[in-house]
Parts: structure tokens; sequence; C-alpha cells
């Protein structure tokens, strides 16, 4: 490794640290801190949980639309690219996200077309998949994200060769999903007969008979109920705490639960599928995110050009950017992890560079917006929330793992 790749390396993990690190390391939040960053450095989400139609709903984008989002694995990304934008900027911290976003902006780009593109991407699970890589994509890649598919992990064996393994089935979330499948079974539960499920009836009976009476275990309880349990789902300490909301954990997650195996009929709901089938549906017209539908593609493949993908923090970008230069930010739920001068800096450089009509959409753990109380009031009397858009936004969520969705428009 070259000094200067060493330099970005060790910067990248400092943003992380002072995203995530609130507490001082000696102390038992400090070193449960600590422990999430370590996790959280690799490949997390292969598939992110926030509903893509529900953001695109609520930003209402335009052909002159600047976005300006957290990158996470790239699907929501690309699903804002096929509605049309002018551009998109995605950052992430993570270096394994921007490595994926980069791979999927390539495959639309550069694969010869749909089939390869939705076995690559959405089947993931095929030989083939290395093969395209290595004769449609690797010399198209810029030498970091190469470099990131072609190294060994672990299993000794090339990332990129996840592709032909299962894609889903890999990153923190899709061991933790594993792990909870593992678990599962040992109480006599698969999930078969709920991806089978013809009504939302099926599914409702499924819940109750099947997975509702695992949060009575004791030994469930008292695995969930501990912060570190989470960490599969990318939830940090601090957000852990929000996300219970002072309630025991395995009431929250119960809820949850209930809302993504009975909220959305099975067959429409790709996140409750990677859930409890840990990939999509495999009929032809399964439920899929926009960015992978076949009527999407060509959108996708005229527009790759648009987006600019940044190892870099939302607020630390916004910091080099004009004035009045974007008019749509994606901040996901990482809100939630923030601390109160975290979050007037971010909101500070939003303001700063927002223009007339600007539109700011996130997610929290817990249902209300983290805003008011937070935000200097100077600040937030320049924005504008939709609180009842907002809740009916949540409401039809089909990721179901979220307390609120939040939009808030810019007055000027």
């Amino acid at each position: 490794m070259t000094d200067q790749a060493a330099i970005a390396v060790e910067r990248r993990h400092r943003r992380l640290k002072e995203a995530v690190h609130q507490h001082k390391a000696v102390s038992r939040a400090g070193l449960t801190e600590r422990l999430f960053t370590a996790l959280f450095t690799g490949l997390v989400y292969p598939q992110i949980w926030e509903d893509p139609e529900i953001d695109l709903e609520a930003m209402a984008l335009t052909p002159e639309s600047h976005v300006v989002a957290i990158a996470s694995g790239g699907c929501n990304v690309m699903s804002y690219l096929a509605a049309g934008p002018a551009r998109i900027t995605a950052v992430d911290l993570n270096p394994a996200h921007v490595a994926l976003t980069k791979l999927k902006l390539a495959g639309a780009a550069h694969l010869p077309g749909y089939s390869h593109f939705h076995r690559f991407f959405a089947r993931a699970n095929a030989r083939e998949n290395v093969v395209a890589y290595r004769m449609f994509l690797r010399d198209r890649l810029d030498e970091t994200t190469r470099g990131y598919w072609e190294r060994r992990s672990i299993s000794l064996r090339r990332r990129i060769t996840l592709f032909s393994r299962g894609f889903y089935r890999h990153g923190l979330l899709g061991h933790f999903i594993g792990w909870a499948h593992i678990a599962a079974r040992m109480f006599g539960v698969t999930f078969e007969p709920l991806l089978k499920a013809r009504s939302l009836a099926e599914q409702r009976a499924f819940f109750d008979a099947k997975l509702a009476p695992l949060f009575d275990k004791g030994l469930v309880r008292w695995v969930v109920d501990k912060p570190s349990s989470l960490y599969g789902l990318g939830i940090p300490p601090a957000q852990y705490e929000k996300l219970a909301g002072g309630r025991p954990m395995h009431e929250v997650l119960r809820e949850r639960l209930e809302r993504l195996a009975c909220g959305f009929e099975i067959g429409r709901n790709y996140f409750a599928w990677q859930a409890f089938g840990r990939a999509y549906a495999p009929d032809a017209d399964a439920a899929l995110p926009p960015y992978l539908q076949h009527r999407n593609f060509a959108a996708l493949q005229a527009s790759t050009d648009r987006v600019q993908v940044l190892n870099r923090g939302f607020t630390e970008f916004l910091q080099g950017e004009s004035a009045a230069s974007a008019d749509r930010y994606v901040l996901l739920d990482a809100q939630d992890w923030m601390t109160d001068a975290q979050l007037n800096d971010l909101w500070r450089e939003i303001t700063r560079t927002a223009r007339p009509g600007a539109r700011v959409i996130f997610r929290t753990a817990a249902e209300p917006s983290l805003l008011p109380g937070r935000l200097a009031p100077e600040i937030l009397a320049r924005w504008r929330y939709h609180e009842d858009a907002s809740r009916d936004w949540t409401a039809r969520d089909r990721s179901s793992i979220y307390g609120g969705f939040h939009l808030y428009t810019f007055e000027g």
C-alpha cells in the first residue's frame, strides 16, 4: 500500500470513529462503540433497508434535481438515477459501500444487456457473473474499486466471487439474517410457509403461530435485549437506545417483525423476501428494487455518468460545495448516530447549500422526528416539516424496520 493510500485509509477510519464514538474507550459504552466500528469497516449492507419507492414519492425529483445521498449499498442511489435527476452525489464513510455502488454503476453502463445485469445483481449466485466481471467490468473500474473486489477475504476467495455464491447472504447484514435463520430452526421454525403464503391472512396466521411465540422465549429475550445483538443490522449503541425508546428491545423487535411479515403482501415486498428467503423471489414477476426492474434499465444505461461516488462524510462534502447548489438530500438513518453538535453542523451545511424548495428525507429508529429540541431554532425555523405526509409514508414503507420517515422542505 502506498503512503497516499495508507493516509486515505486512516482518514476514512477517523471519520467513522468521529461518527460513532461518543464515550471514552475505557468505559463500557466506549468499548461497545469501538466493537461496532471494527465490524462496520467491511461490507455491511448487500441491500439497504429503506424503501426507494417511498423516497421517490417524497423527493419528487425533477430533471434539474441535484441529489446528495448517503450511498450505503447503492440500491437507492441507482433507483433514484432511473427517475432522471440531473446529478447525484453519493457519499459514504464505508469503502465497501463505495466499491459496491461503483460496481453497480459499471454494471448498468457496461454489461451487455438487462439479462446480464439482472443475473449479476438480482440473482447474484451464478459463476457466469465472475466471467462477466472479467470480460466487461474489471477494466472499467478505477484502481481502488478493482482492488477491493479482487482482494481476498477471510475465506481466501476474491470478493467478486460473492456474486457467484449468493451475494445477499454475505456482508454483516446477510450473516446476521443467516444466524437468525439458524436460531429460528433451533426452535423448529422455517420460513417456507410464509414465503408461499397466498394472502395477508395466511401471513398473519404464520406470524401468530410461529414467530410471535419466539419472543416469549427467555433465551431470545436475553440475546436481543443486549445492544451488541443488533450490530449485524448496522445499529450502533446510540441508535439501539433510540430504537428501544425505554422499552425492552424484544418488544420493539416483535412489533417491527410483525409489520414486516404481515403488513404487506409477501409477493410484493422484496424486503420480506430478503429477510425470510435470503434472496429476491425467483418468479419472473417478482418484486424488485426499481433499479433492477427491466422497465428502468434503459434509463440507467443512459445516465450512469450523472453519479459521483465519494468515500466521504455528508457534512464534509457539503462544506466544500457552493451555496444553493443542491435540492434533494437523503440522510437515511445517519442522524440517529449523531451528537447535537454533529447534527447542527450537518443542518447548517444543508441550509447553506439548499436551493429554494429543497427537500430533505430521513428515517429514524424512533417514531418522531429527532430535530425539535436538538436542532438550533434559527436553523429549524427555515424548514417546514410535513407531518401528515411523513406519517403516511412511514405506514407504507415496506422495509418496516424504522419508526419514522420524515420530509422537510426549505422555506428559504
